[in-house]
């Protein structure tokens, strides 16, 4: 498991473990994916069952000044990750984003659409998807949305802290996704490692919000006496274009008898409830 501790590479060992399975979670640190050597070296030393590649440069802001570092490990590393597995004869998961896609669509994006990324973040993503079918035959690459989980950074801490600070908070409204819980994408990426031959996949939780429908549902489920502003797009420029709408249909999962993921509230009412239960840091 590269890419720990991250929100979703710590929520994927922490639900590997609670199946049964050996994961073995490294750091940056431990293996730096833009290193060939070590990536080499780390998949010839624990010898595992399969990789999971969640690894990645994810300031997607940021990446538009720094395209070329973004590149190095979203796609130049998502590549030697992926050589390495085909040369081990072991199985490579990639963890791939809907900045992938140009935002234009109105319906539900099925896996087989065309990419066309509008922003550095995505087009490094892209690549990395490119190096993956390229190098590893046995690859499964997971494309998901709005992600967050485990301590963050996230959308969802950011609208609390924020919340405590601001007497009012004023959030885009006219872009439209699933916003995804690592605690529900953890154990289906889990299954689909089992059941699902090499492609390319869609997981997400399932629904359709916008970022102030969003924002507006986490701060009335905790109750702050906040007032959540819709906004455009265009009121809140940011350096990357983000998507318009980017929701992607599960299709390749639900095509194997899997059932589709809860829906983003529920998703988002367990992540909240989680973080009930570990208490304050």
């Amino acid at each position: 498991m590269l890419g720990t501790p991250g929100q979703l590479g710590g929520d994927l060992v922490d639900e590997g473990i609670r199946q049964g399975h050996e994961m073995v979670g490294l750091t940056q640190a431990e293996c730096d994916v833009t290193d060939g050597a070590a990536v080499e070296r780390a998949v010839g030393e624990i010898r595992p069952q399969a990789v999971i590649n969640a690894a990645a440069w994810t300031r997607v802001d940021a990446a538009e000044e720094h395209e070329a570092a973004a590149e190095a490990v979203n796609a130049t590393g998502a590549g030697l990750v992926a050589a390495a597995c085909a040369a081990a004869g072991i199985r490579c998961c990639y963890v791939s984003t809907d900045y992938v896609f140009d935002g234009t669509a109105t319906s539900p994006i099925p896996e087989n659409t065309m990419a066309a990324p509008r922003s550095a973040y995505g087009r490094t993503k892209w690549h990395g998807e490119v190096a993956v079918r390229e190098r590893s035959p046995d690859h499964v690459i997971v494309r998901t949305s709005w992600l967050y989980g485990r301590q963050g950074p996230n959308f969802v801490l950011t609208m609390l802290r924020l919340a405590s600070e601001r007497p009012e908070l004023r959030v885009v409204a006219d872009q439209h996704g699933a916003p995804t819980w690592t605690g529900h994408l953890a154990p289906a990426m889990l299954r689909l490692l089992d059941v699902g031959p090499p492609g390319t996949y869609h997981l997400t939780n399932s629904g359709v919000t916008t970022w102030y429908d969003f924002a507006d549902a986490i701060i009335r489920a905790r109750g702050v006496p906040v007032e959540v502003v819709p906004i455009t797009s265009a009121e809140y420029p940011t350096p990357a274009v983000r998507p318009a709408y980017s929701v992607l249909d599960n299709r390749a999962w639900r095509d194997l008898g899997e059932p589709p993921l809860p829906d983003w509230q529920a998703g988002l009412d367990a992540y909240l409830a989680s973080l009930d239960s570990a208490g304050p840091p």
